[in-house]
């Protein structure tokens, strides 16, 4: 059974710059959102945001490899 950030970063492969650039966009806002209803109402997975957190990072990763290069 493969690992889940396994699948994540094999499918970063096929994404364009502008595509990466997106869904970073749109997982900051997802983040944002999870972490404000967190403080309101303590969520019942909190490591939701700690997963969610590390995805945007990967995110941000593969698109500066890219700008790099790399």
């Amino acid at each position: 059974m493969p690992n889940k950030k396994v699948e994540f970063n094999k499918g970063l492969k096929d994404m364009n710059e502008e595509d990466l650039q997106a869904r970073i966009r749109e997982d900051e806002m997802r983040l944002k959102k999870l972490e404000f209803a967190h403080v309101i109402t303590p969520l019942e997975n909190p490591m939701s945001i700690r997963g969610l957190r590390k995805e945007v990072a990967r995110l941000k990763t593969e698109l500066q490899k890219r700008k790099l290069g790399i």
